[in-house]
């Protein structure tokens, strides 16, 4: 069996689906080994559970760099200083220019059917508020690389949830993350396995 890939984790919020991914990869279920979080805000709840983790956490504040450039280029040199192979974004809610050499090495995970439910303001709670409003029957979770536009790159994997007569957008979440929960690891290890670097 190849050495793990070094994994970098980045997060904007709770840092479920990034806690869910280090658990799989300690478990073995992901041939990675998680090195770096980085997280775009100091208040992200996601911040103490993954030190709690042993992990270390970089915080890259949007607003300590002049343009999205700078930004990405901040945090993906962040990523690629700790030996970083792979990035797995994990409710991050920045936008990333991502240069030729990180092409294909940067997964996402929305908690949507995309490329319906992706672009500006699509993120979170309002994902599934647009669903509910738009009478869809399914809704979802999808896994793609990242690319240059917003929830746009190559769909890797998707995983399918009826929409219920009775749902709040709440209880569609729930349905949803379960099955994000399910899904990115899987996923993950399916491409990792597949694009050695």
């Amino acid at each position: 069996m190849s050495d793990p890939k070094k994994l970098a984790l980045f997060i904007s919020g709770t840092g479920g689906n990034a806690l869910n991914l280090v658990r799989a990869c300690r478990e073995g279920r992901v041939p990675a080994e998680p090195v770096l979080v980085v997280a775009s805000k100091a208040a992200a709840p996601g911040v103490l559970k993954l030190r709690s983790e042993g992990l270390l956490v970089a915080i890259l504040d949007r607003k300590d760099a002049n343009s999205d450039e700078v930004y990405s280029k901040v945090c993906l040199d962040v990523a690629k200083a700790s030996g970083a192979e792979f990035i797995a974004l994990a409710g991050w809610l920045r936008r990333l220019s991502i240069p030729p050499e990180w092409e294909g090495r940067i997964l996402n995970i929305h908690p949507g059917l995309l490329p319906k439910f992706g672009g500006p303001g699509m993120y979170g709670m309002h994902v599934h508020r647009a669903v509910l409003a738009s009478g869809e029957k399914e809704s979802g979770c999808t896994v793609h690389l990242v690319d240059d536009e917003l929830d746009h790159g190559r769909i890797l994997a998707e995983c399918r949830v009826p929409v219920l007569p009775d749902d709040t957008a709440e209880t569609l979440q729930q349905r949803v993350y379960a099955k994000e929960m399910e899904l990115y690891p899987k996923t993950v290890a399916e491409y990792l396995g597949e694009n050695p670097r």
